[in-house]
């Protein structure tokens, strides 16, 4: 299965996209530090079945990288504009980790555009600090550390590698398959403006998001909403589906015991089982 690459002008920025496969569209959005290389060994599974989409977020892979717009109402809109340049209705929609965040704000501020919602080991950052321990705090330092403005882009791109080596590696279950895909994700944070853009989601994360959120507290996710979340990753220490029931009631999903945050790379084929009988369902 050969996976084309392609660009498209979105909300005013060039968007990097993988595509493979025919059918309903699967629109596919990963997180940090990764890029749609992420879902390389889930959309061949997948392309018989749906025709796979996956863009590279703003900021990270070959999509470009302002200096602004990193907030969740500015990503999931770049999303929404290439939904519409490709001509697409009523998606599914699959995010992990920051994917599965703009995800969220998408179903959020534009309620009966997507068909379904599939959101992959994470839980809605407005609950993370108030429900934090020291367990979840101490997995989650990353959370401040890249939110200091300037620090972290200059220390970082001394050793890249390092960086995302101690990033990754805590939230793998078998540490052994971050090796395959770390080159391709260390030569795309080394280019020019990469860990800026990566970073600005986090520096977000405090005022930002939090101000989208309580434009409307009330607001719920109408569209079904299913999630696969890894007991041995950094979600594994909440209780996932109760805390997502804050904005999605009807939500439904499951952890996996040995496996961690990068399910899409750990266990692609138990992924695609779920997603597919999700989108029977």
């Amino acid at each position: 299965m050969v996976i084309e690459r392609r660009v498209v002008k979105a909300n005013g920025i060039n968007l990097h996209y993988r595509e493979c496969g025919k059918g309903p569209a699967l629109v596919m959005l990963h997180g940090w530090p990764q890029t749609s290389y992420a879902w390389r060994k889930v959309m061949p599974i997948l392309a018989p079945h749906y025709r796979c989409i996956a863009p590279d977020l703003r900021g990270m892979g070959s999509s470009d990288k302002p200096v602004g717009g990193y907030d969740m109402r500015t990503v999931a809109n770049d999303i929404r504009a290439l939904v519409t340049e490709l001509g697409l209705c009523k998606v599914f929609m699959v995010g992990t980790d920051w994917g599965g965040l703009v995800a969220r704000r998408y179903a959020i501020d534009h309620p009966g555009e997507l068909d379904r919602l599939f959101i992959v080991d994470i839980v809605p950052h407005d609950q993370v600090f108030a429900r934090m321990t020291p367990q979840s705090a101490r997995g989650a330092w990353h959370y401040f550390w890249n939110a200091v403005p300037d620090m972290p882009e200059k220390l970082v791109s001394y050793d890249v590698r390092l960086f995302l080596q101690a990033l990754f590696r805590p939230k793998y279950h078998n540490p052994a398959v971050m090796e395959e895909g770390l080159d391709e994700y260390v030569r795309a944070y080394s280019a020019p403006g990469a860990l800026r853009g990566g970073f600005a989601y986090y520096k977000a994360m405090f005022d930002e998001n939090p101000a989208l959120d309580a434009e409307n507290p009330s607001a719920r996710i109408k569209e079904p909403v299913h999630m696969l979340w890894g007991n041995s990753g950094g979600m594994g220490v909440f209780d996932v589906l109760e805390m997502w029931k804050s904005c999605a009631p009807h939500a439904t999903g499951r952890g996996l015991d040995a496996c961690g945050h990068y399910i899409h790379e750990e266990e692609p084929e138990i992924l695609c089982e779920e997603i597919l009988a999700f989108g029977r369902d």
